[in-house]
């Protein structure tokens, strides 16, 4: 099969596309996917770089779960297709399936996800033209989401899940999401209106018509002054932050929050070592909860949500398989609205 293998930490030039790539098999309790569809991640990129280790660490370089990287590896977590065939204890009837993969591969509760096994991590993933995954994993989908829209859902759509329910928003809440122009950004605007919320997503300027059309409430440049700009709005504080950005706005994203507020995050784009005020949380008694990949329940909730039409993803971009890295440095550069996704 064709397929693109990562060979080492590095650049782009650690992706090698290759058409000689013998076919996975299914074992007992799997399906093999052709695939259709498979969205980039941060994911992708940061293993990639070894971006995960830090300076102090044994292994300088290696993957989300911080232990060495075993290569080669076909990256893409978040996969789209039809199943083709199954190991041994799957229903055959299961072959043509259209299906969306649970990227997350593990048993029990929510607490194996600290050491879960990520589909293009630990298995070979999506930047293939087939994948197996436990027959459990492939979850049947309906509606009218093409391949590359489902293939958006699965890391952005569950780690969006996880966050809010994470933070418990509710009906009525006022919920602040930053980074609402990427993947897990705007599928948390998504979620939080079809759980009846009032969403403040900030965004970078060009960004803010789409931001909108997603049903955001107010949308808020990426530099702005945020508790100026929402009182601007009318609003004097919220109840939720739901942040992917961290960096040197931590601060004042604490500071917007209302008396038992609580705070979420599940990336640090802007950088993971911020500073703040101990005085803002135990004064106004908030809360801070770090959240990272959904579980299968939450991405059950996202299918449902697609499947009920209130959760579209963006797609702002579509490659060859072969274009891989040119599809992970236009990632990189952000300058668009959504997801871009590889299509074997």
């Amino acid at each position: 099969m064709r397929a693109v293998l990562l060979t080492r930490h590095g650049g782009p030039d650690a992706l090698e596309y290759r058409e000689d790539v013998p076919d996975p098999e299914p074992g007992p309790g799997e399906v093999r996917i052709r695939v259709r569809a498979t969205a980039l991640n941060n994911t992708d990129i940061w293993t990639r770089e070894g971006a995960y280790g830090a300076p102090d660490d044994p292994v300088a370089q290696h993957g989300w779960r911080r232990e060495a990287f075993t290569f080669p590896r076909i990256q893409g977590a978040d996969v789209a297709g039809e199943i083709d065939a199954v190991g041994a204890g799957v229903s055959a009837q299961r072959v043509g399936e259209r299906v969306l993969v649970d990227p997350m591969i593990y048993d029990g509760d929510e607490r194996a996800l600290v050491v879960t096994d990520y589909l293009g991590s630990e298995y070979d993933g999506g930047f293939a033209e087939l994948v197996t995954v436990p027959a459990g994993n492939a979850h049947a989908v309906r509606g009218d989401l093409d391949d590359a829209e489902l293939a958006s859902l699965p890391t952005a759509g569950t780690t969006a899940m996880r966050m809010l329910g994470r933070a418990g928003l509710v009906a009525g809440e006022t919920v602040l999401v930053t980074g609402a122009s990427g993947g897990v950004g705007s599928a948390a605007v998504q979620i939080a209106k079809d759980r009846g919320a009032r969403v403040v997503a900030v965004a970078g300027e060009a960004k803010h018509a789409a931001i909108r059309a997603l049903g955001a409430d107010v949308v808020l440049g990426r530099d702005a002054d945020l508790l100026a700009a929402l009182h601007a709005q009318g609003i004097d504080e919220v109840d939720v932050v739901a942040d992917v950005v961290a960096g040197k706005a931590f601060g004042d994203l604490l500071r917007v929050l209302a008396p038992l507020g609580r705070y979420v995050v599940a990336g640090a784009i802007a950088g993971p070592l911020v500073e703040a005020d101990l005085r803002t949380i135990y004064l106004r008694q908030l809360t801070v909860v770090g959240s990272s990949f959904g579980t299968h329940a939450d991405f059950a909730a996202v299918v449902d949500a697609a499947n009920r039409g209130a959760l579209r993803p963006l797609v702002a971009g579509r490659y060859p398989l072969a274009e891989l890295g040119r599809a992970q440095a236009d990632f990189v550069a952000k300058d668009f609205v959504g997801k871009l996704v590889v299509e074997p």
